[in-house]
């Protein structure tokens, strides 16, 4: 997937802000955040997890996001998101 696609957006994008801010939420808790269902909620995550720039633990029925450590393309976002924001 294309840098475009990604970040075509505004809710993949506020999740990231989010989540930079928060440290780790799990879904339920980005979806009331954002005023956004589950299931939306979900298929934005699944599409940052993949592209690396979010990872998940899971706890039982628990999945906790929060931004990729150690991931470029992680890093680049944010700088990005921080300058921007500045």
């Amino acid at each position: 997937m294309n840098v475009e696609d990604v970040f075509s957006s505004k809710l993949r994008i506020k999740i990231v802000k989010l989540l930079m801010q928060m440290g780790e939420l799990n879904i339920s808790e980005i979806a009331r955040r954002l005023g956004i269902n589950h299931n939306a909620a979900s298929k934005h995550l699944q599409v940052l997890e993949e592209e690396g720039v979010l990872q998940q633990k899971v706890f039982g029925r628990i999945r906790l996001y929060r931004i990729k450590e150690n991931s470029p393309k992680a890093k680049a976002v944010q700088n990005l998101i921080e300058i921007w924001e500045q």
